[in-house]
């Protein structure tokens, strides 16, 4: 049973939003986005922010894995790149925010780029080996790095609106508050309409891509390397166009990642970052933007409320709060993925299919 009508002409096939599911999916995602700053805490209004981030992250583990098929575990190593990338470029040079962003990606870029070549040799579990190590590589090298410039392995990241001296804040300090009548906008409320703007435009780049010559050859190294190469399809090229792609999309969500925690320290950057990124897309539906931006959404949200329900549940008092949303959410996470192992796209095509075929069943 199909989950859209039957295209008869490419102009159809290529449009953005094709059918009325898209449209009114775009309607309530807009709602959404305006009343989440009206309506959310302090503490949700966080939580919304990292989910930003993640969407952003994850749409740049789909371009990689989901698209060519590149199996990466360092996709933490790339964030870290652009974190501290955008860090310094604020710090040091003074540099506002929306030019330390895209700045950050392509610095992470330039590292993505120097793993490429292992890609055309390696494949599947060899390449995830390489890409743990690139991340263990970074991580030793700003560790290093940090401590011989500035004597530590943190930073305090400003935010800057426009160009400043270094260390000088002020009017251009993007992280002050603003005043509209009655109504105080803070920084967390700016931050999340800045990331809201990113985050569509990333989504927006990642479904082009998909559309694109340049995507369609990814899946199609993805699908059969020798059939795609039979069919003149550049596998390499392919291939380091996913690393280049990637890698800046992830120092993209490194950057977001700086401006919203202003103390940056490499804790984070780690192994279950990487993780996270890959459950996120196989929980969301691999091989699709809805699929990076749901699986994001819905594994960031649904840890903090895995939190909650932890307190409700008779675990040892050893146990902190980050250990019980572990053991609540990953197994409930495991069993999901058996009984619904295309995730939450499985389940959106499904609700198609029974509205389309209504009032009959199939």
């Amino acid at each position: 049973m199909p989950t859209k009508p039957l295209t008869t002409k490419y102009s159809d096939e290529l449009k953005l939003f094709p059918d009325m599911w898209h449209r009114v999916g775009i309607v309530v995602v807009c709602l959404a986005v305006v009343l989440v700053p009206l309506v959310a805490n302090a503490h949700w209004l966080n939580i919304a922010n990292n989910a930003l981030i993640a969407v952003v992250g994850a749409v740049g583990m789909m371009v990689l894995t989901g698209f060519a098929g590149q199996v990466s575990l360092g996709h933490a190593a790339f964030l870290a790149v652009g974190a501290y990338g955008a860090a310094i470029f604020s710090l040091e040079l003074g540099l506002p925010f929306w030019l330390c962003v895209p700045i950050s990606g392509l610095l992470a870029a330039l590292v993505g780029l120097s793993v490429g070549p292992f890609a055309l040799r390696l494949e599947g579990l060899y390449l995830a080996i390489v890409t743990i190590g690139l991340m263990f590589l970074v991580e030793h090298m700003l560790r290093n790095g940090l401590e011989m410039a500035y004597g530590k392995d943190y930073l305090s990241v400003p935010m800057h609106s426009f160009f400043s001296e270094s260390g000088v804040t002020g009017l251009g300090d993007f992280r002050s508050s603003w005043r509209i009548g009655d109504y105080v906008i803070d920084a967390d409320r700016k931050i999340y309409f800045v990331f809201t703007i990113i985050a569509g435009l990333v989504v927006w780049m990642g479904k082009n891509l998909q559309r694109s010559n340049s995507g369609r050859a990814m899946m199609a190294v993805r699908d059969g390397e020798l059939a795609s190469a039979a069919l003149g399809v550049n596998g390499a090229r392919a291939k380091m166009t996913a690393f280049g792609v990637s890698s800046f999309i992830a120092g993209v969500a490194g950057a977001m990642y700086a401006f919203a925690h202003p103390v940056l320290t490499l804790e984070p950057f780690g192994l279950k970052m990487s993780v996270d990124f890959i459950a996120m897309v196989v929980l969301g539906g691999i091989g699709t933007m809805f699929g990076a931006v749901w699986g994001a959404l819905a594994f960031t949200v649904l840890q903090p409320v895995a939190e909650l329900l932890g307190g409700l549940l008779p675990f040892p008092p050893s146990f902190t709060s980050e250990h019980q949303s572990v053991l609540i959410f990953f197994p409930t996470l495991c069993l999901f993925l058996i009984f619904e192992p295309f995730g939450l796209l499985g389940i959106w095509l499904r609700l198609k299919r029974y509205f389309i075929a209504w009032p009959f069943r199939y």
